[in-house]
């Protein structure tokens, strides 16, 4: 047996990752605010702001992770879970907010130019910079992504970041060699785009999740066709499943099973059945169900 495990800073552990991957993305983040603001160029703030939605997300994850393990009490008797769900509701919001603004600002700059001059050179310096910090933090996260799914999501969301850069590099070498400075605004625009459907993608999970819609990718037909397919049930209704946040799925149901089955104890076996169902194929680690005999069913089913 051989250990092809990476080592050295690529085989730190997820949360070390992550922390360096934010560290990287934060910093260059500012410094092309402050390039922008120095250049004029709207590209770079464009892609500032496509930094920040990967900064915000390893914040919302970091932070989430540390709340979310508080323990319930009497009041909040799920825990801090939907923290992180807050959380990108704030940051979907300030998306959608500044590529609003982005995208304004850059047609008022094809329209009009002005007499504003873009400093091509400092926009193109501050652009490399950009493109190198996040092909290191590619590195970083490519061995790992491979292994864990929130660090392929930070891996992808750098991989954007990347394209951001390069875009903004094309968009300097034509200011500086062409002087045609909407070059910077038609840059912005295309970052500006690819921010959007990140943002909505986003507040299209929020809302679902707040509205306890049932998980994407979660068929209530056929869990109810293993729950009715477990020896001593007769019917199940009541189903109800929601999720708390991302990747935390909660399941209910009023399960009917056959009178003999209470009667000789074997109520317990069924329940630890269904709950091992849910958890083996479903992927649901919190299910709670109501074992009721055949003529309790018509006082409450509502499903």
């Amino acid at each position: 047996m051989h250990d092809h495990a990476p080592t050295g800073i690529r085989g730190a552990g997820n949360r070390r990752l992550l922390g360096i991957s934010l560290a990287i993305t934060s910093t260059v983040m500012v410094v092309q605010i402050v390039g922008a603001a120095l250049s004029g160029s709207l590209a770079l703030f464009a892609d500032a702001a496509h930094m920040f939605t990967d900064a915000a997300a390893l914040v919302i994850a970091l932070v989430a992770s540390t709340v979310a393990a508080r323990p319930a009490n009497d009041r909040r008797t799920f825990g801090y879970q939907r923290a992180e769900v807050f959380g990108a509701l704030v940051n979907a919001i300030i998306l959608i907010v500044l590529s609003a603004w982005v995208a304004f600002e850059g047609i008022s700059r094809l329209l009009d130019p002005g007499e504003a001059e873009i400093a091509g050179d400092l926009m193109l310096v501050i652009a490399v910079v950009g493109l190198v910090a996040n092909a290191v933090a590619m590195w970083l996260l490519s061995a790992e992504q491979r292994h864990s799914i929130n660090v392929r999501g930070a891996y992808l969301e750098v991989l954007g970041d990347l394209f951001g850069s390069a875009a903004v590099i094309v968009a300097a070498i034509v200011v500086i060699t062409t002087g045609w400075d909407q070059a910077d605004a038609i840059a912005s625009l295309l970052i500006a785009a690819m921010i959007v459907p990140r943002a909505i993608g986003l507040l299209r999970e929020v809302v679902s999740v707040l509205a306890e819609s049932a998980p994407e990718g979660t068929h209530v037909t056929e869990i109810r066709d293993h729950i009715l397919a477990t020896p001593g049930v007769v019917a199940v209704h009541d189903v109800h499943v929601w999720q708390l946040t991302r990747g935390a799925p909660v399941f209910t149901a009023h399960v009917v099973v056959e009178d003999a089955a209470l009667a000789d104890g074997r109520a317990a076996g069924i329940l630890s059945g269904l709950q091992s169902c849910l958890s083996q194929h479903f992927d649901v680690e919190h299910s709670t169900f109501q074992l009721e005999p055949a003529g309790h069913v018509e006082h409450d089913a509502h499903a």
